[in-house]
Formats: structure tokens, sequence, C-alpha cells
């Protein structure tokens, strides 16, 4: 596991930001559901299909995050189940992943189902009921699971299933079901719908969308409502995207942050403009070399063969830079 998973699963664990993050992308940030509605999960999830032998072949997947919803409303009780998987690098095999761990949830429910009614020696109405194990008016809980992207860049990864298959006869896709990802990416997220989130993980959010933006960084990290007084979980998170380190009191319970990412973002600008200062004298000075160079060339002196040794390229690379006629 690299630092960035650990770091992002410790930080998402927290109730309060697991609630901020459904809030915001299943109600637009209203606050439906509750921090104490959450209660966690065992992310390891295991079903037993069968192999042609008919011996049953464990799979085991590991889930990054999963927590159960019980939302009270009047005399009953709505219960949902909320998965994240956390992606710091693209993943092409997304939508198939997530449908399997979904696949294996909902198998989990109907196993738990089957072996209480066979424990309580339930009656059945029928055969089918019987031999499933699975009642006509037994249901399951939902399951969401979100994808939450936690690059720079836009995901140019497949968003659902049917983006995955090669099918040359589009009109049997209707017969295809599709598994469409619930994906969350900064890069996608306006600077307006981030004042959605009620927690801090919209700074954390905006921080990876802008990292990439030296200029921009440098700018939201004046702003000390967001960065002046930042869990130190929070913190964690800015540093382990933003690669750098910083010295803190772990007696704190918050820092501020403005100083240090502004610091950071500064120092990558410097070290930019001298990188591109640095290519541009190279450049500078191979092109002054070709041009030497083309000129013996031109007036006899040299062949286009020991021109092009001279310059340290092969002769159809030189001729080009030079302008040379082939």
């Amino acid at each position: 596991m690299s630092d960035k998973d650990a770091v992002s699963k410790k930080y998402l664990q927290d109730n309060a930001r697991f609630a901020d993050l459904f809030n915001f992308y299943l109600y637009g940030g209203r606050q439906v559901i509750q921090p104490d509605q959450l209660k966690p999960l065992d992310t390891t999830a295991i079903t037993l299909p069968y192999g042609q032998d008919g011996k049953a072949s464990p799979v085991q997947k590991q889930r990054d995050l999963i927590k159960i919803v019980s939302a009270k409303s009047d005399k009953d009780c709505t219960y949902l189940l909320l998965a994240v998987e956390l992606q710091s690098e693209l993943h092409y095999a997304m939508p198939a992943r997530n449908m399997l761990y979904d696949a294996i949830q909902y198998t989990e429910q109907i196993e738990a189902i089957t072996k209480t009614h066979r424990s309580h020696k339930d009656k059945t109405e029928n055969v089918g009921e019987f031999l499933s194990g699975f009642y006509k008016s037994d249901k399951l809980l939902p399951v969401i699971t979100l994808t939450i992207y936690l690059g720079a860049g836009s995901w140019d990864a497949p968003k659902s299933l049917h983006e995955m298959l090669t099918v040359r006869d589009e009109s049997l896709l209707k017969y295809i079901p599709d598994y469409k990802l619930n994906l969350i990416t900064p890069a996608d997220i306006n600077d307006d719908e981030l004042g959605a989130f009620q927690t801090e993980l919209g700074t954390v959010l905006e921080f990876i969308k802008y990292s990439k933006d030296k200029k921009r960084i440098k700018q939201i990290a004046t702003d000390k409502t967001k960065f002046g007084n930042l869990p130190i979980d929070a913190a964690e998170m800015i540093t382990t995207f933003g690669d750098f380190r910083i010295d803190y009191e772990t007696r704190k319970e918050t820092v501020n942050m403005c100083k240090a990412v502004e610091d950071w973002a500064e120092e990558l600008l410097t070290e930019g403009e001298a990188k591109g200062r640095a290519e541009g004298r190279i450049e500078g000075k191979e092109e002054g070399i070709i041009t030497t160079l083309a000129d013996l060339v031109k007036n006899g002196i040299i062949t286009v063969i020991q021109a092009a040794a001279q310059a340290k390229m092969p002769v159809e690379e030189f001729t080009k830079k030079a302008g040379l006629s082939t």
C-alpha cells in the first residue's frame, strides 16, 4: 500500500468526512446523511463461486472503506451500504472491479439471509424458496460504491462497463447490463461546488485539483478560512499529495498551512523557472552549433555525415534541424 493510499484511507474513515463526501455526491451538499448514522463494516468481502468440478473456490476482495447508514424516518429505519474506493492513480478496469465488489456484497447478504432462514427453520411457501434459501418477501440492502480519483488530472479511464467492451454490433449493448462508476474527480469539480462540502474535505480536494498549477495554489494558500486552521490529518493529506513535509506539533489538533503551502508552491515555481532557463540555454547552444555546421556543409568544407557526427545526432535529424535539403 502506498503512502497516499494509507493516508487517504485513514483520513476518510472519519464519519463526518465520509458523510460529507456522500452528501456532496448524492444530495448536492444537503446534510441528509448524518455522521452518527454511520457504522463501519468489515472491508473484507468473501463469496463462494463454484468451479467446473463443483468445489467451492473462495473469492476474497478488500474494499477501501464501507459503512452502513441507519437512518430513522418516522417509525421505520432505512438501511444503506456506502462504500468508497480510493484511487491515487488511474485504474482502467475500475468498472469491472467495482461491479465485482458490489456483486460480492449482494451475495454476502443473500447468504446471510439464507443462513438465518435455515437456523430459524422458517417455513417456505414453495420449492423455489426452499432451494434458494431466499424468500419472495426478502429484500437486499442497496449498495452504492463511490470511486474517488485523488489525482490532479481528469479521469480518462473507462467510466462504465460498456466502455470496456469490444462490440461490433452496438445494438447488442441493450442486452448487456452496464455498470457505471459513481466518480468524484477534483479536476471536474467547479470552484463553486467545492463550497458545498461542510468539512475541510473541500479544501483538500481543491489543493489536489490545483497541485499542478503552482500560481493558483499560491493564490488560494492565502485564504486563512481554508488553510489557516486545518486538522492535522487534513494537513497530512496535503503534504502527502503535494510531496513535501513540514514540522508541526503533534500535540495540537490543528495547524496553519497557509505559509507552508505558499512556500511549497513558490519553491516549485522557482525550480521550474530555473529549469526552463537552463533548458533554454542548452537549446540555444545546440542551435548555434547546428547553424555553424550547416554553414560548413553549404560551403563544401565538410559532408552532411561529418556534420551530423559532430552534432551527435542521426543524419536525418541533423538535416531536418539544419534546414538542409535531402
